[in-house]
C-alpha cells in the first residue's frame, strides 16, 4: 500500500541532507553509518584540505546561524493572488510579494538550474537603508509577524544603523543565505549581477568569492551612475559597482571561440541588398523625457511629421540622427511609410555579444531613472532611487537569450521586469521575469502615498502595468511585438502553510502535540483555504512552475483541477467523500497523475486502497497530502 500511495512533502528540500547525499555518491567511503565522517574526508582530501587553525576567507559574527537559515526546510507556500495579477491565464511573468529568503527556498525545487541570469540591488546598507527582519530561529515566523504589524500597527522597517553595533555584520548575515539559494538556481552557463556602493562592496567581493567561487568571478562593471558633484571629504563619489559571476566559468571560457550572447541571426535579413549585411530595424524611440532628444523627424518619403510620444524620446540627439540618416542607418518601416526606425547589423550585433567593456559611462544616470520614472508615473515619481532601465537591458543582452528566465529578488520599483518587456519588445524575445519584494510599507508624507500605493510591491505592480502599456503603444505599428508581447505577470504572496498538520515543529511540547491531533480530527486544511490556494502548495511541493496551466474539470460529478492539459489531476474537496465508481472514472482519464487531498477519504483506508489499486493499473501516480 506504502508504495502506491505517494505523500507529498511537507516541506522545502533539506538541503543539508541533499548534501550529504551528494557527498554519499561521490565519496562513499566518507560515510560512516548513515553521517559524514569528516576526519575521513579529510584523509581522503589530504593535501588538498586546508588547516583547520590557519584558513582564509571572509568571517563575521553570525555566520554560523546564516549559513543554517539558508539549509534549514520551510513549510511556507505561496497564495495566488488573483485581483492583483494582470493576464493570468497566458503571462509566464511572475511577481511574488514576501520575504525573499523564504521565496528563494519555495522555488529551489522547480527552479534549481533553470535561471540563466539574476540581477538584485539590495540595500546599500548606507545606515539609511533597512535590513530585512530575518530571525534564524523562527524564520517565516518573523515574516508574518512582521507583516502583521505592518497591517495593524502600520510600523516600518528598522534601518541598521551604525551606532547599533555589528553594522557589517547585520548585512553579511541578511547577504549570505539568500545568495547561497540564489547559486542554486542558476543554470550551468547562468550569470550573477549584483550592484552595490562603496559602504560594502570589499565585504561583498569575499562574500561572492565564497559563494560562487573566487575563479567565478567574471568582472567588475563600473557605472557612472550620478553627473552631479557631491559636497564629500575630498572626493566625489559618482559610480555604483557591478560584480559578474558566472555559475561555472568554464562556459565561457571554453566556448568563447562561437560563444553568443543574446543576438543571433534569427530575425536579421537585407531586403535592400545593404553591403554590411543583414540587419534589424529597431525602435528609434525610448521610454523616459530626454530634453535633448525631443525634435521633429519628417519621413522623407511621405512628409509625415513624427515627435516622441508623450514621456518618451528619441534614442539619439539631433545631430547623431543626421549622421545616421546620412549613413543609411535610419528606415521608416517595412514600406518606407511609417516612423523612424534604426538598422542594427548581424555583424556589430554578433561582435558587441562577445565582450563588454568595465566601464559603463553611457549609460543613463539614477537622475534620468528617477526623471524616466516620473514620466512614466505622469510626473510624480513614486520610488526615489530606481535604477536605469538601459542598464538593466544592458545587462539582459549580456546575461541572457531570447527566452531565459530572469530573477530579482529585491525587486524595488520593478526595474528588471521593464528592463526584460523592452528587450523583449526591441528583439522579438520571450524572456521571462521572476521578481520578488518585501511589502515594504511607504511612509504616510510619501510620493508613493499620495498615489495611493501603500507598499514597494504595489510600487513595483503599478510601474510594470504602465511600462507594459507604452511598450504596446511605442511599438504599436510592429504587430507581432502588439500581440505577442508578454506585459503581465501571476501574482503570489508568501503565506503559512495552507495544511496544519504541517504546521508542527519537531521540539513542541507533547500537550501542543496531543490538542494538535484533536484539531485534526476536523480538517488538515486551513480554514478560508480555496482549492487554488491548496493546489499552488500542492504543486510547488512536487516541483511544478508557477506558470502551469490550470483549468477546472469535472469528472463524474466530481468538481477537480487539471494541470498542463491534465497530466495532473487534483481532487480537493475534503468535505465530499467521492465513491469508487467517481474514483474509477478520474483514473480513466489517463492522467499521469492523480493528487488527493488525505481527509476526502474521510479515514475510509479500503476507498483509498481500491483507489490506489486502480491506478496501480493504469500506470497513475497517486499522491496524498
Amino acid at each position: 500500500m506504502t508504495d502506491d500511495v505517494h505523500e507529498i512533502p511537507s516541506t522545502t528540500p533539506n538541503f543539508q541532507t541533499a548534501l550529504a547525499e551528494q557527498l554519499a555518491d561521490l565519496v562513499p567511503e566518507a560515510i560512516a553509518d548513515g553521517k559524514v565522517d569528516v576526519e575521513k574526508l579529510k584523509e581522503l582530501l589530504d593535501v588538498d584540505a586546508a588547516d583547520g587553525n590557519e584558513r582564509f576567507g571572509l568571517f563575521w559574527p553570525g555566520k554560523k546561524r546564516a549559513l543554517r537559515a539558508a539549509q534549514e526546510p520551510t513549510t511556507a507556500t505561496l497564495r495566488p493572488d488573483f485581483e492583483n495579477s494582470k493576464d493570468w491565464d497566458t503571462t509566464k511573468n511572475v511577481f511574488i510579494e514576501g520575504d525573499n529568503l523564504e521565496v528563494l527556498k519555495i522555488l529551489q525545487k522547480h527552479y534549481h538550474a533553470k535561471i540563466k541570469m539574476i540581477y538584485i540591488d539590495p540595500p546599500y546598507n548606507t545606515g539609511k537603508d533597512f535590513v530585512y527582519p530575518d530571525n534564524f530561529k523562527e524564520g517565516l515566523d518573523t515574516y508574518l509577524e512582521w507583516t502583521r504589524q505592518v497591517n495593524d500597527e502600520g510600523k516600518k522597517l528598522s534601518s541598521n544603523a551604525e551606532t547599533e553595533g555589528r553594522y557589517h555584520s547585520n548585512w553579511l548575515n541578511m547577504m549570505y543565505p539568500r545568495l547561497k539559494l540564489a547559486r542554486n538556481l542558476l543554470t550551468d552557463d547562468g550569470l550573477f549581477f549584483i550592484s552595490i556602493s562603496d559602504h560594502e562592496q570589499a565585504h561583498l567581493r569575499k562574500l561572492l568569492d565564497e559563494v560562487f567561487g573566487e575563479s567565478n568571478f567574471i568582472g567588475d562593471i563600473i557605472w557612472n551612475s550620478t553627473k552631479s558633484v557631491t559636497n564629500t571629504a575630498l572626493i566625489s563619489v559618482s559610480h555604483t559597482y557591478n560584480f559578474v559571476y558566472a555559475k561555472n566559468i568554464r562556459h565561457f571560457t571554453e566556448n568563447r571561440s562561437d560563444f553568443r550572447l543574446p543576438d543571433s541571426e534569427k530575425g536579421f535579413s537585407n531586403p535592400d541588398n545593404d553591403q554590411r549585411g543583414p540587419w534589424k530595424a529597431d525602435p528609434f524611440q525610448v521610454g523616459g523625457w530626454r530634453p535633448n532628444q525631443q525634435y521633429e523627424i519628417v519621413n522623407p518619403n511621405t512628409g509625415v511629421r513624427y515627435t516622441p510620444n508623450p514621456g518618451s524620446s528619441w534614442k539619439n540627439e539631433r545631430n547623431k540622427f543626421d549622421e545616421l540618416m546620412a549613413d543609411g542607418r535610419i528606415v521608416f518601416g517595412a514600406t518606407g511609410k511609417g516612423g523612424p526606425m534604426r538598422k542594427r547589423f548581424l555583424v556589430e550585433a554578433l561582435e558587441r555579444g562577445k565582450v563588454t567593456k568595465t566601464l559603463w559611462d553611457d549609460v543613463p544616470t539614477t537622475t534620468n531613472a528617477t526623471q524616466a520614472l516620473k514620466d512614466l508615473f505622469g510626473g510624480r515619481s513614486p520610488f526615489d532611487t530606481p535604477k536605469p532601465v538601459d542598464l538593466i537591458v544592458r545587462m539582459l543582452q549580456l546575461g541572457t537569450r531570447s527566452d531565459s528566465i530572469v530573477l530579482d529578488f529585491f525587486a524595488g520599483s520593478g526595474t528588471t521586469a521593464h528592463g526584460v518587456m523592452q528587450l523583449n519588445a526591441e528583439d522579438g524575445g520571450t524572456r521571462r521575469y521572476i521578481q520578488v519584494q518585501l511589502p515594504e510599507p511607504v511612509t504616510d508624507d510619501s510620493e508613493a502615498a499620495s498615489q495611493g500605493l501603500k507598499t514597494v510591491a504595489e510600487i513595483a505592480r503599478k510601474r510594470i502595468d504602465l511600462a507594459g502599456q507604452r511598450l504596446k503603444a511605442e511599438h504599436s505599428q510592429r504587430v507581432d511585438v502588439a500581440n505577442d508581447l508578454d506585459v503581465g505577470y501571476r501574482s503570489f504572496v508568501l503565506n503559512d502553510t495552507n495544511f496544519s498538520k504541517w504546521r508542527l515543529s519537531s521540539d513542541v511540547e507533547p500537550g501542543a502535540f496531543e490538542q494538535r491531533l484533536l484539531d485534526l480530527r476536523e480538517s488538515s486544511s486551513a480554514d478560508g483555504a480555496s482549492a487554488d490556494d491548496l493546489l499552488t502548495e500542492l504543486l510547488l511541493k512536487q516541483g511544478y512552475s508557477l506558470t502551469e496551466q490550470v483549468n477546472p474539470v469535472e469528472i463524474a460529478g466530481l468538481e477537480l483541477r487539471s494541470v498542463a492539459g491534465g497530466l495532473v489531476l487534483a481532487y480537493l474537496d475534503e468535505h465530499v467523500k467521492p465513491s469508487l465508481e467517481q474514483l474509477r472514472a478520474v483514473v480513466e482519464a489517463d492522467p499521469q497523475r492523480l493528487i488527493v487531498l488525505e481527509d476526502a477519504f474521510q479515514g475510509d483506508d479500503e476507498l483509498k486502497t481500491n483507489l490506489a489499486q486502480l491506478c496501480k493499473g493504469r500506470g497513475v501516480e497517486l499522491w496524498t497530502a
